[in-house]
């Protein structure tokens, strides 16, 4: 599954520095990206979206005119078969950088399901195969199952990202996804690193709540916890190779400390033998022209 970074306006490509050779793209380009990972074999791709403009209420999330909203209906129209997956997030939209409703200075967990339910929904409306909830909130699974049910869109599958670690290999990411919280840090709602009992908790709590697909993020550093969630629950488990994970490869390989290449395939294969059924990778291009070669 290949992520890409939507922004408004049109003719628009910003090469996002820290993560040489991903781009922020307009939905024009987005259009053509797309069509060449499907000549590729690609069958999926990941949206984040950035807004033109930001609010404490992250209205840009849900506007039906949103950056995400158009950017799946472009695709879907232009490529129905291509599954069209969206992330379900506040933090790119808020003007605070944070993935819920803020009062004080702590995160409204309840008041920020609703406003995630609503972006969720407003996703499927404009034709997205799959939602992606990565907040971290508590209930919000239930939340958007609801959600989307009551709105006749019992079709539409939840890709919750379950097992999502406070990690320090998400830098990258905030700068292309303009994402990084104005203050403090997430650690209140992401999950600690050093604690893997709580994935298994976190991942059943999801499932019971309606789940279809649940995510380990990041991948390679957390291997142990991917076999462990495909082990004791048997459902589908998708792994997100994150930017750092990314970003690290792609300068040592610039800079011939290593074998990209090489490297790229061997990460690749240990996060599916560890037991991930899917992999969201900045990479999926590239794995699948090296496998074509190797055919």
């Amino acid at each position: 599954m290949l992520p890409f970074f939507v922004v408004p306006g049109d003719d628009v490509r910003e090469p996002v520095e820290a993560m040489p050779g991903v781009e922020r793209l307009s939905v024009d380009h987005l259009v053509t990206e797309a069509g060449g990972a499907i000549e590729l074999g690609i069958p999926a791709v990941l949206l984040f979206g950035i807004p033109p403009s930001k609010d404490e209420a992250a209205s840009g999330a849900y506007a039906d005119d949103g950056t995400v909203q158009q950017a799946v209906r472009a695709l879907k129209a232009a490529y129905p078969s291509l599954v069209v997956v969206t992330d379900v997030c506040l933090c790119q939209y808020t003007s605070h950088g944070h993935c819920g409703v803020v009062v004080g200075d702590e995160v409204d967990n309840d008041r920020t399901l609703d406003l995630l339910a609503r972006t969720a929904v407003s996703h499927a409306d404009a034709g997205a195969d799959i939602v992606a909830p990565s907040d971290m909130m508590d209930g919000r699974v239930g939340a958007i199952r609801e959600a989307l049910d009551e709105t006749n869109r019992p079709d539409v599958a939840i890709m919750s990202y379950a097992a999502k670690y406070a990690s320090a290999f998400y830098g990258p990411f905030r700068e292309a996804a303009d994402s990084a919280p104005g203050k403090g840090d997430r650690r209140g709602y992401q999950m600690d690193p050093a604690n893997a009992d709580e994935a298994l908790r976190e991942v059943f709590l999801d499932l019971e709540e309606g789940a279809d697909i649940v995510m380990v993020k990041p991948a390679l550093p957390y291997l142990d916890i991917i076999r462990a969630v495909k082990s004791e629950t048997g459902y589908p488990v998708a792994a997100y190779q994150v930017s750092g994970e990314y970003a690290m490869v792609q300068a040592a390989g610039e800079r011939g400390w290593l074998d990209a290449e090489a490297t790229l395939m061997e990460s690749l294969l240990s996060i599916r033998r560890a037991g991930a059924d899917m992999v969201i990778t900045y990479w999926a291009r590239e794995f699948a022209r090296v496998s074509q070669k190797r055919l």
